[in-house]
């Protein structure tokens, strides 16, 4: 699978996630949450930030199943999903990531026509710190 590009405004994100902790870069002068993270605060021009520990919970945004990877290593699991995930805390957030049965399970383990925009999903972190998404009640 794809790790993860770490830059130097992410690499708190990727490190919070490792430790199974879904933060989001807020400003630590006018306190509004960014994504994806940088330097300057797009609202209040501060370059004072922080990172907030969210519970991990969100509704379905988005999704799109491609059924030809564009990616050789996802081949094996078409189709698969990737969902976009609007925060509960953070509305204006959104994250993309896999909509997957458990942690850990497989791209392809979601049955691609149980998706639903809205339906209420957790962030959850396999091993290797990639967060992805379960449904809240299955």
């Amino acid at each position: 699978m794809l790790e993860p590009v770490v830059d130097t405004d992410g690499a708190p994100f990727w490190a919070h996630a490792a430790r199974g902790e879904l933060r989001v870069q807020a400003c630590a002068d006018c306190g509004e949450p960014r994504f994806p993270p940088r330097p300057c605060c797009p609202h209040c021009q501060s370059f004072a930030s922080e990172w907030r520990r969210t519970d991990g919970r969100g509704r379905l945004w988005s999704f799109v199943v491609p059924h030809s990877p564009l990616l050789p290593d996802y081949a094996a699991h078409a189709p698969y999903n990737v969902v976009v995930v609007e925060l509960a805390e953070a509305p204006r957030i959104r994250l993309v990531g896999n909509l997957v049965t458990e942690p850990g399970a497989p791209l392809d383990s979601f049955d691609p026509a149980r998706l639903r925009i809205g339906a209420r999903v957790r962030a959850v972190f396999p091993e290797g710190g990639l967060p992805q998404w379960v449904l809240e009640r299955p």
